[in-house]
């Protein structure tokens, strides 16, 4: 980060000196600059969130082109979802540290420019293995890029009121991003062909690219003065790996396979490695003690489970579309398009005012029992059920709670993390997202299968033995929303109401000066100190001084 005069360095002369500085007519159009930037920074980390949250989903539409056009066999062509999930889900953490020890802009523009190379070899590549590389590396640019969002939000705004508003913005993009990556895929894929779904990537990266480089502003990282843990961050990038290559493979060996089994029993021997050179480093890449910040795993916890649901919506919901009710890809995208909107809407500012004047409890409570309410009314869904009588209330309903959860979800995990260890607490919350919404969708999915299987073999018709199994995938998600419910009111109360505590303190007025008559000790006019006035850039930063609530 640029150097500069970091002002008041204590807790309550952080509260006072922001209204302090307003005093002085002529750091204000500084200010207001300084603001302006922030507020476009945050647009800039979110057009790199809108690609990763997009290529989730638009290619799984684009699928049965690419397999048409590229001669992918049918278990072939699971690489080319695979290789991307593998990547991104294996660089999650380390990408994370790296941020904090060489800094955050760095890491971030770094992986958005590999996203958008690796966009243009997948857009042009004219075979099998050109696609399946372009994808892989695609998975590892997402990974960078995204594994340092969180924590640039955190630094570049410490007021919990502007947080809150900072990642109501990320999260509906990330939360909207599966239902416009469907309509998307389906509109490119009808009206041109495949290979333009990767290539609305390009202008995407540039622009992101150009402006992150003028606008977000660098940490003052850790350094690598004392060496770079090698061993253990490829103790767990490759536990990371071959975990995921099991997970994302189960589908085609089955779970209780010699072959599952086998990459799994690795990938946790890798993991216990890991953990014990952790505890013997010096300088660990992953310090344990952010395993014992109870909010931030709590909190990962319970957004695994919410987005459990979140990925079964789309998933079986798009099946169901297409398959049981005969949509298109691009109407299927549409009959999605009202949750992206509704989560949008609370964008906007409304979750984050709730959240500011009540704290985290009185938003996640209702809003986990919406999604759950939601996920229940989708179980009873059949083949003769109406979109507007049955599927639309549910989906609303869900984003409701969606988009009422995210926010304070993301402020209670990184409520209590140091901001030197902000890039890897960015990292464990993506990679709470990721890993329990493959490991859920890979497992659920195959427990519909085998419930689609046995409805048939019990002479159930095709299309209700389909039915059948996407009902019960959406009651596994309803016991995964009802598992993360249980772990709020059971683990983060604590967490919960600090964070309450600490908005209703950041909201109250700052106490006005003492009068000239006052004691001499506070009063400038007798000459008294006062906390030295910030450069005209200046933003007083939490990162050099307190953690914020």
């Amino acid at each position: 980060m640029r150097s500069r005069n970091r002002g008041p360095t204590r807790p309550e002369e952080i509260l006072r000196w922001p209204a302090q500085s307003m005093s002085d007519p002529t750091t204000a159009p500084a200010r207001d600059g300084a603001d302006r930037r922030r507020w476009i920074a945050l647009v800039v980390v979110c057009m790199a969130m809108v690609m990763n949250a997009l290529d989730s989903s638009i290619v799984n539409v684009a699928l049965p082109s690419i397999q048409h056009d590229l001669d992918f066999t049918a278990s072939d062509l699971t690489w080319v979802v695979d290789a991307y999930l593998i990547a991104f889900g294996s660089f999650l953490l380390l990408a994370g540290r790296l941020g904090d020890l060489v800094g955050r802009k760095k890491v971030f523009l770094t992986g958005v420019a590999l996203f958008t190379a690796a966009s243009v070899v997948c857009a042009v590549a004219p075979n099998q293995a050109t696609l399946i590389v372009g994808r892989f590396a695609q998975g590892l640019g997402g990974a960078v890029s995204t594994s340092v969002i969180i924590a640039i939000i955190v630094t570049e705004f410490p007021k919990p009121a502007e947080r809150a508003k900072a990642m109501s913005a990320y999260m509906m993009v990330s939360v909207s991003g599966g239902s416009l990556g469907l309509l998307a895929g389906g509109a490119l894929t009808q009206a041109v062909n495949w290979h333009w779904i990767f290539l609305i990537n390009v202008p995407i990266g540039i622009a992101t690219l150009g402006l992150g480089i003028v606008l977000i502003e660098e940490n003052a990282g850790l350094g690598l003065g004392r060496g770079v843990d090698v061993t253990g961050s490829l103790l767990i990038t490759g536990s990371l790996l071959v975990g995921i290559y099991a997970i994302v493979t189960a589908a085609t060996h089955g779970w209780a396979s010699a072959h599952t089994a086998g990459y799994g029993a690795a990938a946790v021997v890798l993991m216990v490695m890991f953990l014990v050179v952790q505890a013997r480093r010096s300088n660990p890449i992953m310090p344990l003690r952010i395993l014992r910040i109870r909010s931030l795993i709590g909190s990962s916890v319970v957004r695994g489970c919410l987005f459990v649901g979140m990925q079964l919506l789309f998933f079986f919901g798009a099946l169901f579309l297409q398959q049981v009710r005969g949509y298109s890809p691009l109407r299927t995208g549409l009959a999605f398009l009202p949750t992206t909107i509704v989560v949008a809407a609370l964008s906007m500012g409304l979750v984050s005012r709730l959240f500011m004047r009540f704290g985290p409890l009185p938003l996640l409570v209702p809003a986990l029992a919406a999604v759950l309410t939601g996920m229940l009314l989708l179980a009873r869904v059949d083949e003769q059920s109406g979109y507007f009588t049955e599927i639309l209330p549910a989906l609303v309903i869900l984003a409701v709670g969606m988009g009422c959860a995210m926010v304070p979800l993301l402020s209670l995990a990184m409520a209590d993390v140091p901001a030197a260890d902000a890039g890897l607490a960015s990292g464990i919350v993506n990679v709470s997202i990721w890993l329990s919404s493959s490991v859920g969708l890979a497992a659920v999915s195959s427990l519909a299968a085998s419930r689609t299987k046995t409805l048939v073999q019990d002479g159930h018709s095709a299309v209700n033995a389909v039915v059948g199994g996407y009902q019960l995938g959406y009651l596994i998600g309803a016991g995964c929303v009802a598992v993360g419910l249980l772990t709020v009111v059971t683990v983060l109360i604590g967490p919960a109401r600090a964070v309450a505590a600490a908005n209703r303190q950041a909201s109250a007025p700052a106490p006005a000066p003492a009068s000239a008559s006052g004691s001499a000790s506070v009063s400038p006019a007798a000459g008294a100190a006062r906390p030295p006035a910030p450069r005209a850039e200046a933003e007083p930063r939490v990162e050099a001084t307190v953690k914020e609530g």
